[in-house]
This record gives structure tokens, C-alpha cells and sequence, in this order.
């Protein structure tokens, strides 16, 4: 008989609705029966493209005897963390400062109060390779809690004190100092990979948010050299674009082959303005085909998209994707099959390991096409990965965000149209009876109140929407977000944004976002968008919610430079010059101007155009002498305006 998950529309959590685990969804339900009966709650918290989390479904919660332990002496909960960060987040923080490591599965003990006091991650059936087995925890836990009760809601306590660390930061006082971001960036180049890019040892997750810094700072050879890395290995799906979400080697080679979402709306944009940088072809074939795969397989009718797509196909990781030699010989043929063994440095076992795109090695490339072509339509019969259909409010705006930027840069209206139709599925499906953001979308139904991250997101999606298309509508509603973050997440007292609105569910403690990994976090964001709005509105107070965020991150972030990549990028937009740029007048003239804008990375820039409708940067801007115009301003101080596109490129 299904559990109570059933009635949830998260695919992970209706993933466990056959579990003879009697799981509860996080809610009053549960946390009144763990306060009522005194029973310690089990939280058990993963996604659906887990690889490891099937695997302890499988294993454990599968069991019947097993799940008798768990419904006999705990409150069980099943948590979507992408569904509700805010629980993840407070979970993580507590098995990092319990284990030094986190994951998931992630699996959190806590008090009847909500006091985490014991976590880990996965555990075996059985014990293994010095891993206690799950029974074994269970066992201990429930004998802890029947023995041990008052000493362990103290230690709760005190965890609890401690998690509450974040919202206590106080503000520096010290100016914000160009310099030690110049540091920052020699840290960064302390751990760079020269030999196989990226950062560090495996695995090895995509640095999107650290290119994107690289490159604004003018830092080529390590943000071209990671890029050309991923855009080679088996991270990368060369047959149907995209990438997955991590290499579990040092070489980009082996992937753990689930497909986010966040990833390849951050990379497509990556390597947009890789490409912008280097002017190296390959980057923005990238970025298209990673387009064109969450345009073809992740888009939804109503204009959303779904979340991600499972690592595993029949019970196999990566079986989907994968390729033995004789698989593509039956594909492709004896002399494609060789020109593609080649061209992918295919293995027998199964793995494209280390694709000759760059050095022009390998297979002919007018056959490239064909090949792609014809292992995509082989591919097409297999047994997908299982999709989890959910649509988020902040990786939908991630999205948006790619497609406008590669729409404009690239002149391709079929990408504004897909970053437009999503920005409106969002601003007219994800909005609760009194019009606040909700957070995710399944089956026609919006739910969950929205978190600072999804307000941040799609505030600077919604920027980045309007500078592509100049459609007015969108300044407007950023302008509107950003008045609900400013009046619902931030904190006057110290500073910078709360995770969670001021209406939201109490909570053990209410926490700030932090680092920009694997995705920028939402303060990050917030701060970022608040400076650009600052320059497009000319008011001062979005540039001191800014500065709040970075008076409190920034003198870690510098410390710290590969966990806060999103926050760097907005304190380098903070202290360099940047340029207002405001175009007006008729076509072609106005298209010919914005061409010598959008061909180039520039990420010290803030746009407007097309007609006035209330865009304070556009106020008393007009055609000279009925030709298109450009304004070029710095610091509200403007240049003479220009008409010639020869003479903008100069002033940029």
C-alpha cells in the first residue's frame, strides 16, 4: 500500500511512495507525531538523479525488515532537497560539522524539537569497507535516544547554536579592496590543473562561476584552458550536447551521468563568452548544442523546464549514453565507426574518453555531422534515464538567462523566444493567490513559497531578458523583485539576505547563503543583480543592499576564491568602470550599434534600449538628427552620443 508519499508531486519523493517505510513529507503531520509520542525524526534527504540514493532505496528502504526498525523507533521524513533547500541546507551544515564531509543520500537524526545529532550520508546493508551498516545506525540511534535522551538534546543544542552562525556574521568595515581580488586570482592559479584544467584533484565538478570570473577579469589561459578540457572529455555528450553533472576522475573523463539543469544553463553561458574572449568556433558549437539538448529534451509544452535527468537507465549508471566499440560499428558502419573511435578516443569498455575537438586530430570533420547524427537516432531506442519533471523557479531562470545572452549575442531568435516563453510560464504560473513567487511546478500545480535564490535568479534572468529585447515588461518586474527580496529576505541589522522570506516556516535557525558551489548562491545573485539595477535606475538604494552583501562576503570570499565565484564577479562589477550604455532610434542603425555591443564579452556593461516605458537610463535620450543613437555613460557622467559604429567600439 503507498505511503503518504503519493500524495506529493516531487518525482523524487513519489520515487519512495512504495517503500514500506511509512514516510512522511517534511510538515506539521510529522513534526507533531515526533513531538506528541517523544520519537527522535529520521530525515532522509536526496534527489531524483541520486545515483547512490536508488542504491540505498534499493538496499535499505526496500527492506521489510529494516523499515519495520525505522517505523518502530523513529518519525520517518523524505525530503526533496531541490524542493526545500532550506531543510537541505540546515542538514548538510550539520553532517559537515559533525563527519567534515556531506552528500547525499544524507540522512539526519534529529530531536522531536527539529535539533539535529547525528547525520551521515550513505550506508550499506550490510558493514563495508569500515562503514557501519544502516541497521547498525538505526540500532545505536534508537538505543542513544532510549538511554541518553537529556544528553542528547543538549548536544542538539549546542549544534544547534552553532548552525545559527551564519546570520550572526557581522559587516566589515574595511573598504573593498581591488587588490585582494588580484589575490584571490593567484590563489586560484595555486590549484589550477594546467595539465587537464579545472581545479584541483577529482572529482572535479564544472567551475562555471570561476570561468565566468576568469574571463571577466581577463584571465584566459586558465578559463580557455577548463573549458577546452570539459569541452573534450566524457563530461561532455558529444552525441546530444550537454554535460553531466561531475567527472569522478582528475581528467574530465568519467562522468556520473546525470544531466542538471543549473549546470548546462551556467555552461552554455561559459562558453558563450568563451567564445566572445577566444573567438575559438568549437566554444560556441558548444554552447548550442547544450542549448539545443535542454531545448529538445528538457522543455516542457508550457514553456518550463524540467530539473534533471537520472545517471542511470535499467538499473545500469550511464547505460544510456555509453558506446562499446561493436555498439558503434552496428551504428555507424566500419568506416564511420572507425572516424568516430578516433575522433572520441572510444574505449571497448564503453566510455568516449578524451574527444580529439580542439586539436583537429582524429575524424574527418565533414563526417562529424553524420556520425553525430546517426548515434543520436540509434540512441533515441534505448531505454531513457528516468526525468524528473519538476520545474524549479531558479534553475528555470538560470536558463532564461542562457538563452537570452546566446539569443542576443548570437542572433538567434529562436533562443529569445524560449528564454521569453519560460520568463512568462514563471511570472504567470509560479505565483501564489496574493502574487509571491512560489518555488517549483508539476502537473499544472505551483507550490512552496520561494526561496531568496529563486527571487535572485530570476531577477537577474529578468535583467538579462530585457537587455536582449529591450520589451520594458521585464525592467519592470525586476524592478518589482527586487523591491520583495530587499522587503522579505534582507537584514537590517547586519546586512545581506536571509535563504528564507520573513514569512516563512519557523525553522531551528533562519541562515544566509553563503558560497557560489556548485551553483551561485542566492545572496550572491541578489548582490549582483542590485548593482546592475543600481546603474540601469540611477537609484542608491539597490547599490547599498549590495554593498551589505559584500561588506559581510567579501573578506572570506577573497580567502576563499573557489567557493565564491558569483560573489567576486559582482564585487569586480562593483569596482570596475562600468559602462551605461543606452541606445536608441530607429533600424538598422540601432541593430548595427547593439552588434558592436553584444559581439563582445563584456561584463562591465549595463544595456538599454527600444523605447522609454519608464527605464530611467532611456530618460531624455533621443535619435540625433533621426539616426539611431548610442549613449555611453560612466558613473551617470555621459559621453557625447555617436551614431557611428566605429566610434561606440571605441568608447567600449
Amino acid at each position: 500500500m503507498p505511503n503518504r508519499l503519493a500524495r506529493e508531486t516531487s518525482p523524487y519523493l513519489r520515487q519512495h511512495k512504495d517503500n514500506p517505510v511509512d514516510w512522511y513529507p517534511w510538515g506539521d503531520e510529522a513534526l507533531s507525531r515526533a513531538r506528541d509520542e517523544d520519537l527522535p525524526l529520521l530525515v532522509s534527504i536526496g534527489y531524483s538523479a541520486c545515483h547512490w540514493c536508488h542504491v540505498m532505496e534499493r538496499e535499505s528502504f526496500e527492506d521489510l525488515e529494516i523499515a519495520a526498525l525505522m517505523n518502530e523507533r523513529f518519525v520517518c521524513i523524505k525530503v526533496d532537497r531541490e524542493e526545500r533547500p532550506d531543510i537541505d541546507a540546515i542538514c548538510m551544515e550539520a553532517v559537515q560539522a559533525m563527519t567534515g564531509q556531506g552528500g547525499w543520500p544524507l540522512n539526519t537524526f534529529l530531536t522531536p524539537g527539529q535539533a539535529p545529532f547525528y547525520a551521515g550520508t550513505y550506508f550499506p546493508p550490510e558493514p563495508r569497507h569500515g562503514m557501519p551498516s544502516w541497521r547498525m545506525v538505526l540500532l545505536a540511534i534508537a538505543d542513544a535516544w532510549e538511554k541518553q535522551r537529556d544528553e542528547i538534546r543538549a548536544q542538539g543544542a549546542r549544534l544547534v547554536e552553532a548552525l545559527g552562525a551564519t546570520a550572526r556574521m557581522e559587516p566589515s568595515a574595511e573598504p573593498i579592496d581591488g587588490s585582494q581580488l588580484d589575490d584571490a586570482i593567484v590563489a586560484l592559479r595555486g590549484t589550477y590543473d594546467a595539465v587537464n584544467g579545472g581545479f584541483g584533484g577529482a572529482p572535479k565538478f564544472p567551475p562555471s562561476s570561476i570561468i565566468e570570473l576568469l574571463l571577466g577579469r581577463g584571465e584566459r589561459e586558465m578559463a580557455l584552458g577548463t573549458l577546452h578540457a570539459m569541452a573534450r572529455g566524457g563530461i561532455y555528450d558529444h552525441v546530444g550536447g550537454g554535460f553531466s553533472r561531475y567527472a569522478v576522475d582528475a581528467t574530465w573523463t568519467v562522468p556520473h551521468f546525470e544531466k542538471m539543469l543549473y549546470d548546462n544553463a551556467l555552461l552554455a553561458r561559459a562558453y558563450l563568452h568563451g567564445w566572445q574572449v577566444s573567438g575559438d568556433e568549437r566554444f560556441v558549437h558548444v554552447c548550442c548544442e547544450t542549448l539545443d539538448w535542454a531545448l529538445r529534451e528538457m522543455r516542457g509544452p508550457e514553456g518550463g523546464f524540467c530539473s534533471a535527468l537520472d545517471a542511470d537507465s535499467e538499473g545500469v549508471e550511464g547505460k544510456f549514453y555509453a558506446w562499446t566499440l561493436d555498439q558503434l560499428r552496428d551504428a555507424l558502419g566500419s568506416e564511420l565507426a572507425a572516424d568516430a573511435i578516433a575522433y572520441f578516443g572510444a574505449t571497448e569498455p564503453g566510455n568516449f574518453e578524451r574527444a580529439n575537438v580542439l586539436e583537429g586530430r582524429g575524424a574527418r570533420p565533414e563526417r562529424l555531422g553524420e556520425i553525430r547524427r546517426r548515434l543520436l537516432a540509434v540512441r533515441a531506442g534505448r531505454v531513457r534515464p528516468g526525468l524528473d519533471d519538476k520545474r524549479l523557479t531558479a534553475w528555470n531562470a538560470l536558463m532564461v538567462s542562457a538563452l537570452a545572452e546566446a539569443g542576443a549575442a548570437l542572433r538567434r531568435p529562436a533562443y529569445i523566444e524560449a528564454a521569453r516563453g519560460c520568463a512568462d510560464f514563471i511570472l504567470r504560473d509560479l505565483r501564489d493567490a496574493e502574487g509571491r513567487l512560489l518555488r517549483t511546478w508539476k502537473d499544472g500545480q505551483g507550490r512552496l513559497g520561494a526561496y531568496l535564490e529563486d527571487h535572485a535568479f530570476l531577477f537577474e534572468a529578468l535583467l538579462d531578458l530585457y537587455e536582449a529585447t529591450f520589451d520594458a515588461r521585464y525592467y519592470h518586474e525586476a524592478v518589482a523583485l527586487a523591491g520583495a527580496i530587499i522587503a522579505r529576505f534582507s537584514d537590517p541589522e547586519r546586512g545581506g539576505f536571509f535563504s528564507t522570506p520573513d514569512d516563512h516556516e519557523p525553522l531551528i535557525t533562519r541562515r544566509k547563503d553563503l558560497d557560489d558551489s556548485p551553483i551561485p548562491s542566492g545572496s550572491s545573485a541578489a548582490a549582483f543583480g542590485l548593482l546592475r539595477l543600481a546603474l540601469l535606475s540611477g537609484e542608491g538604494r539597490y547599490e547599498r543592499h549590495a554593498l551589505g552583501v559584500l561588506r559581510l562576503l567579501y573578506p572570506i570570499a577573497v580567502r576563499h576564491p573557489h567557493s565564491f565565484g558569483h560573489l567576486l564577479r559582482a564585487a569586480d562589477f562593483y569596482l570596475a568602470p562600468v559602462k551605461e550604455v543606452a541606445i536608441v532610434g530607429p533600424q538598422p542603425g540601432s541593430d548595427a550599434l547593439l552588434k558592436v555591443v553584444r559581439e563582445a564579452f563584456r561584463p562591465h556593461l549595463v544595456l538599454a534600449g527600444g523605447g522609454r516605458d519608464g527605464v530611467p537610463l532611456l530618460e531624455d535620450r533621443e535619435p540625433i538628427e533621426g539616426r539611431a543613437a548610442a549613449y555611453v555613460c560612466e558613473h551617470f557622467v555621459c559621453r557625447s552620443p555617436v551614431t557611428d559604429p566605429a566610434k561606440l567600439a571605441e568608447l567600449l
